[in-house]
């Protein structure tokens, strides 16, 4: 059994372009499709956030009008709420030692890019757990995290290395548009990292080496899988 390291933001809102606050968080689908896939492979999850704060969940993402339908939406909450004890109590990420895990794990919503693309603790985990080749798993929004991790050098530590992230096109479609304060796959490009994505709405899933990443909410499962397939050598 490996012990995999959930980290999800503690934001509740993203500042947009034009400076007015968007509701934001975690994305539920993404959260409750990676534990519960990772769960019942056996593995431990752990969750872990800035402050140790509850996550917010994104209420767009119980929306049964845009998540497909009131079965997902319940089944989303039912499950949240059989955790609810673990959201409450995350591990305070300044406090987390990546050596005792075998992995990270990092579901999107927006809120990554307000709290977690620039946080110093992140990044730590982040490039301690890529020195040691243990797998590291953003997916959706999430890639926006792998921004935190700077080497000394001051580099980017993920610069050329092959990824996917939720695309401009999909952020322009049906996430925040143009009011959007800056574009995931732009920034992760200018980094210099080697952006591989597909079609919309589509489950899309890059694996480079132990960096998994997924393109959207709808490849959380596949994410899942694609760790657990690598936890297993």
């Amino acid at each position: 059994m490996a012990r995999i390291l959930m980290v999800v933001s503690s934001a509740d809102a993203l500042t947009m372009k034009d400076g007015s606050s968007h509701p934001t968080g975690v994305w539920a689908e993404e959260l409750v499709v990676a534990h519960r896939t990772l769960r019942e492979a056996g593995h431990s999850v752990q969750l872990a956030s800035p402050g140790g704060v509850k996550p917010t969940i994104d209420a767009a993402s119980l929306d049964p009008e845009q998540i497909g339908g009131a079965a997902k939406a319940e089944d989303f909450r039912s499950y949240l709420a059989d955790i609810d004890n673990e959201l409450s109590s995350p591990l305070v990420l300044a406090h987390v030692s990546a050596s005792d895990f075998d992995g990270v794990v990092m579901p999107g919503g927006h809120g990554p890019m307000a709290d977690l693309a620039e946080n110093k603790d992140f990044g730590r985990i982040l490039v301690e757990t890529n020195n040691a080749g243990k797998v590291i798993a953003p997916f959706c929004h999430g890639p926006a995290g792998l921004l935190s991790a700077v080497n000394e050098d001051g580099g980017f530590a993920f610069a050329g290395r092959r990824m996917t992230v939720f695309t401009n096109e999909e952020e322009l479609a049906g996430g925040t548009g143009e009011n959007t304060p800056w574009f995931v796959e732009d920034v992760l490009r200018e980094r210099g990292a080697v952006l591989e994505t597909s079609a919309a709405w589509s489950s899309v899933v890059v694996r480079d080496g132990n960096l998994i990443t997924g393109q959207n909410p709808q490849s959380s499962e596949d994410v899942a899988k694609e760790v657990i397939k690598a936890l297993a050598g």
